[in-house]
């Protein structure tokens, strides 16, 4: 029996008269991977955010090992120490990462941040490894990679401080389709060696059915189905998520029957 990494529990969360998350709760289990899907303005991203710490629910619970991240951390140790609990990767690892600093660098800093006194040279090089990166992108400015390479940078910054959960916030929306298969693979070999948890947070059906064990259909801020990923796709009991189904292009399909589905719900 896994132990339970991440317990949400009752989120409400609303922007004036819009409730972006529902009642909304889910749990995940130490070195499984949980998907959240939706359409945007579901409320997947925001669900997300809360979790992470970016964003406080109206109501609710977020626990982590048991621990209440409901109420803000206090002082600068305990602030820490709930980050590294949870870390994020975001679509955009760009906009996440100073231009004027190299690989090494951005590694280096979050590292004396969250670990002072440590050997941070032997540990940039073991996550540029995991990552699979070398010296060159180690000595490289996020503007001179690829985007995929970027990506991997962003997610070892985030490993760097040994997470119980990495959120996963369309982070491959925005990658060629071959590299898109070699970050998901990626993740896949991190979480079998490491035990970390995942949360997808996706539109991509495929993303879905290729790296989670669990998925949770979002619609309108609020959980329309969940389950194991392989049944839930299979056999889909609300009309959103076969609607998400076939919604997805195959040969034959007819956007305006979509259209059409969607205004009925």
């Amino acid at each position: 029996m896994r132990k339970t990494v991440l317990e949400v529990l009752g989120l409400h969360r609303s922007y004036g008269g819009v409730r972006a998350v529902d009642d909304v709760s889910l749990t995940l289990a130490e070195g499984r991977s949980l998907g959240i899907v939706g359409e945007s303005g579901s409320g997947k991203t925001t669900t997300a955010r809360i979790i992470v710490g970016l964003e406080r629910a109206d109501s609710g619970r977020v626990l982590v090992h048991r621990r209440d991240r409901t109420e803000r951390g206090r002082g600068r140790a305990d602030r820490l120490a709930r980050a590294r609990e949870v870390q994020m990767v975001f679509q955009d690892p760009y906009l996440s990462l100073d231009p004027r600093m190299p690989v090494a660098t951005v590694l280096r800093e979050t590292l004396r941040l969250h670990f002072p006194g440590t050997d941070h040279e032997r540990r940039i090089a073991e996550l540029l490894d995991q990552v699979g990166l070398g010296p060159r992108e180690a000595a490289a400015l996020p503007r001179q990679l690829s985007g995929g390479q970027r990506q991997r940078v962003a997610i070892a910054r985030a490993l760097a401080v040994e997470p119980a959960v990495l959120v996963l916030d369309e982070a491959v929306a925005a990658l060629d389709v071959s590299v898109q298969a070699q970050i998901l693979n990626l993740l896949a070999d991190i979480r079998a060696a490491t035990g970390i948890g995942y949360l997808f947070i996706t539109h991509d059906l495929g993303v879905v059915r290729c790296v989670t064990d669990e998925v949770v259909v979002m619609r309108r801020g609020r959980i329309v189905e969940s389950g194991p990923t392989a049944e839930v796709l299979a056999r889909p009991r609300h009309p959103y998520t076969r609607l998400l189904l076939d919604s997805v292009p195959v040969p034959g399909w007819d956007p305006r029957r979509i259209a059409a589905a969607r205004r009925a719900l």
